[in-house]
């Protein structure tokens, strides 16, 4: 039985580790002994493991070192585990992974599969980060992209091996009856990139108008007293809320009257997709590297708005909010446009994919 090793970081929450986790259970499915591999383990908070994917781990909690010793330490333990399960290739997400995976490869006979989750303007920036992007990244012998934008950063060298899949949704998604609320809803990380400032500006712009309409965020992240601030200034204790992370992505856009993404910048956006494919009227910002672009056809099966324009981003909510009929003609043709992210046909993508890699 040939074995796939896959690595991330952590699985405890975040669209890049739903993705991963699916994929290693895909390929299991199909007879691949699936390995998935993170830094550490975050108890409490991580996703379920698949009963046919073999967990390890290169540390029982994340341990706090320089960077310096943190990649060293990780790099070691990383190769030593691919010594161990003698993977026909690894297959690495986001990017310190990426550049751990490829360096513990070296002089080993495994291919190296690696993808880029996010805009690399931000996630390959400053010298080093360039250097990596430009010139580590190159080594693999296969990478998956999100989107075009993404993949016309990189040298053509890594670009000429490579292919842009999109995410897939699960079942479930697709599967989901909403029910009538007032929830409009945002889910993610507690960040700068995610912006959710922006989000909330636009909501108090019209929050009097809609006394009855919430904003439920869902997540966790370094900004969140920040957060919480913000909407005790603003008056909106009653129709703001912080919820907290979760785990059950698909009850909550059940009960989702607007799904809206207000990151600066993204890779593919997990959360828009699946609340496309749960039939959600969804609002994005129109960020690089293009993501949210590649899926919404602005106005027909979603409103795309630019970024950091809170003016926008509150027209468009007034849009779906007062006008029902438009909402859910949105609502449909979102869930219909979802079928190509639907989780058999970009599996088949992927193993291609990952097959034709490991045969070349």
């Amino acid at each position: 039985m040939k074995t796939l090793l896959f690595y991330i970081n952590a699985i405890n929450g975040g669209g890049a580790e739903r993705v991963i986790l699916q994929l290693a259970h895909h390929f299991a499915d199909i007879g691949y002994r699936s390995v998935l591999v993170t830094s550490f383990v975050d108890e409490g908070k991580e996703y379920d493991i698949p009963q046919n994917v073999i967990r390890l781990s290169i540390e029982q909690e994340e341990i706090k070192q320089s960077r310096i010793k943190r990649n060293f330490s990780r790099i070691t333990k990383l190769r030593r585990f691919i010594k161990q399960e003698t993977p026909v290739a690894v297959v690495s997400f986001m990017a310190e992974p990426n550049f751990r995976a490829l360096i513990a490869t070296l002089g080993l006979r495994t291919k190296r599969i690696i993808s880029v989750r996010n805009d690399p303007k931000h996630e390959y920036s400053g010298k080093l980060g360039k250097f990596i992007g430009k010139y580590i990244l190159p080594l693999a012998d296969g990478c998956v992209f999100q989107t075009e934008e993404a993949k016309a950063w990189f040298p053509k060298r890594l670009q000429r091996k490579s292919k842009v899949i999109l995410n897939d949704v699960k079942e479930e998604f697709f599967e989901v009856h909403r029910e009538k609320t007032n929830n409009v809803v945002s889910i993610g990380r507690l960040s700068k990139q995610k912006n959710h400032s922006l989000l909330i500006d636009a909501f108090s712009l019209i929050a009097k108008k809609y006394p009855d309409e919430k904003l439920l965020l869902f997540g966790e992240g370094i900004l969140e007293n920040d957060l919480k601030q913000k909407i005790k200034s603003l008056g909106l204790q009653e129709q703001v809320m912080l919820i907290g992370q979760t785990n059950n992505v698909a009850d909550v856009l059940k009960e989702a009257k607007i799904f809206v993404l207000s990151s600066d910048y993204e890779g593919m956006p997990n959360c828009l997709m699946e609340a496309l494919a749960a039939g959600v009227p969804c609002i994005s910002t129109d960020c690089p590297c293009g993501g949210p672009k590649e899926i919404i056809d602005n106005g027909n099966n979603g409103i795309l708005v630019p970024i950091q324009d809170p003016d926008a981003m509150c027209q468009a909510l007034d849009k779906l909010l007062s006008d029902i009929e438009y909402a859910e003609a949105i609502g449909k043709t979102a869930k219909e446009s979802a079928l190509r992210f639907h989780p058999n046909k970009i599996f088949m993508e992927w193993k291609s994919y990952v097959e034709e890699v490991i045969n070349r």
